[in-house]
C-alpha cells in the first residue's frame, strides 16, 4: 500500500507513536508500504512551530527531514501541476488550505492518506482513499 501522512500523522509517528492507532501505526511501520511524507505538511509545522502553535518536544524543525528518513519515510515536493489544480477538488466545506493540498495530492497520486481527521470522509466522493484510525 502506498501512504501519505497527514500532518499530524507525521508528527505522531516522530514525536509520540502511541498517539497513532495500531492500525495507523502498523501500516506506518509495515517495510511492504511506502509511506510518503509531503512538503506541504513540512512547510504546516513549520509555520505552526515559529507561530507557537505545537511543541516539536524537544526537536526542531530542522529535524524533521532526518527524523521522516531515518523511519524510511519518502518525502514527495509539492508539483506546480498539483498546486494550480487543486481547485478542482469538489467538496467546498473544508476550507483548510493545507488539509486540502494534502487530500489533492493523495487523489492526484493514488496514495491512501493517514489521518485521524473525521472531515475527510467528505472527500471520498472526489476520489480520497482514506486509512481514519
Amino acid at each position: 500500500m502506498k501512504l501519505l501522512l497527514d500532518t499530524h500523522a507525521l508528527l505522531w509517528s516522530i514525536l509520540q507513536p502511541s498517539r497513532l492507532s495500531a492500525v495507523s501505526r502498523r501500516a506506518a511501520q509495515d517495510r511492504e508500504n511506502e509511506v510518503f511524507v509531503s512538503s506541504v505538511s513540512l512547510w504546516e509545522i513549520s509555520i505552526k512551530a515559529r507561530l507557537g502553535k505545537i511543541d516539536l518536544i524537544g526537536l526542531t524543525t530542522d529535524d524533521l527531514i532526518p527524523s521522516a528518513l531515518q523511519m524510511g519515510f519518502k518525502l514527495i515536493d509539492l508539483s506546480p501541476e498539483e498546486a494550480v489544480t487543486q481547485g478542482n477538488l469538489k467538496e467546498d466545506t473544508h476550507f483548510d488550505p493545507f488539509d486540502r493540498m494534502l487530500i489533492w495530492q493523495a487523489i492526484l497520486r493514488d496514495l491512501t492518506l493517514v489521518s485521524r481527521d473525521p472531515e475527510f470522509v467528505r472527500f471520498k466522493k472526489d476520489g480520497l482513499k482514506l486509512l481514519l484510525k
